[in-house]
């Protein structure tokens, strides 16, 4: 694949408060989620706990799902909800926070949903050179090449934001797609206790999970085994204290640009000089990784 993608970020932010009808949406297939994030990236077990062995339990949130016609469900809050067996499944991504940015050709910065490792100055990922960066980021659009489906690309292009996706051939050494069927316990998970969870739909539909919500989900994916339901409590309960406890540069940036955000699409009222000193003073000086530029 060869890609254009300075300037653009259009994988990594919620551009539907500029071009909704350009924008994609992952929320028309068989489980539609229950939260309202754009592109929220599953993580795989492994980077999960590798994230949390960073000190960075506190940039992950969960996503749960409407039941597919034939889905197991289980109710939480009134809600059914898919479910394997009794257990309500999901997915951990990164949290996606409102930022200044001004992506996709857009001459003004407006607050939009971000993911947390985005730099609103350059537009480039923080850990793109990192060994944390999440195998799906590092393999998109090859799997949407390879299926035939419409990629962030080339909506960007539709929507006027120039050349983008420069070869649409599909890498030969793709893995596995994160919802195949070795997912079980490594992309998708099951939480094993459904009773523990009261409220937390209706804080998922709010976006006011909290950090104790976030934790449980955190917990139940580290502790779960790859093809099983099956879930090491031990192990769950250390990492759902370690999740709950973590107070990373990225957890405080994410409260403080939550704190300062206007509403979503709302033109930043800063010249681009102050955003780039409050992107210092948020991200950069309270520990951010740097971004390498672009070649």
């Amino acid at each position: 694949m060869e890609l254009r993608c300075e300037g653009c970020a259009g994988c990594c932010v919620d551009w539907r408060p500029l071009d909704p009808d350009a924008a994609g949406s992952d929320r028309a297939g068989e489980r539609p989620p229950l939260d309202d994030a754009y592109d929220l990236v599953p993580l795989t077990r492994d980077e999960v706990a590798a994230f949390l062995d960073d000190g960075l339990g506190d940039i992950l949130v969960p996503r749960l799902f409407e039941p597919a016609e034939r889905d197991l469900s289980v109710s939480i809050d009134g809600v059914e909800v898919a479910a394997a067996r009794d257990r309500p499944v999901f997915v951990l991504g990164l949290r996606k926070p409102p930022k200044p940015v001004a992506p996709i050709g857009t001459e003004e910065s407006r607050w939009l949903d971000a993911c947390v490792f985005l730099d609103p100055t350059t537009l480039q990922c923080r850990i793109y050179d990192d060994d944390r960066y999440p195998r799906t980021c590092a393999t998109y659009p090859g799997h949407n090449l390879e299926l035939g489906v419409e990629t962030e690309c080339e909506r960007v292009e539709d929507a006027g934001g120039g050349d983008r996706l420069l070869d649409d051939e599909s890498p030969p050494d793709l893995p596995p797609p994160a919802f195949g069927p070795q997912a079980l316990g490594a992309t998708i998970f099951a939480y094993p206790n459904p009773d523990d969870l009261d409220g937390v739909v209706d804080r998922i539909r709010a976006d006011a999970l909290t950090a104790d919500d976030r934790a449980r989900f955190v917990g139940a994916a580290v502790g779960s085994r790859p093809g099983s339901l099956s879930v090491d409590r031990d192990r769950m309960a250390e990492a759902r204290a370690r999740a709950r406890d973590a107070d990373s540069w990225a957890g405080r940036a994410v409260r403080e640009w939550t704190d300062r955000a206007g509403a979503d699409g709302d033109c930043v009222d800063l010249d681009a000089e102050s955003r780039d000193r409050l992107v210092s003073e948020l991200e950069d000086d309270a520990g951010a990784p740097g971004t390498p530029g672009w070649d």
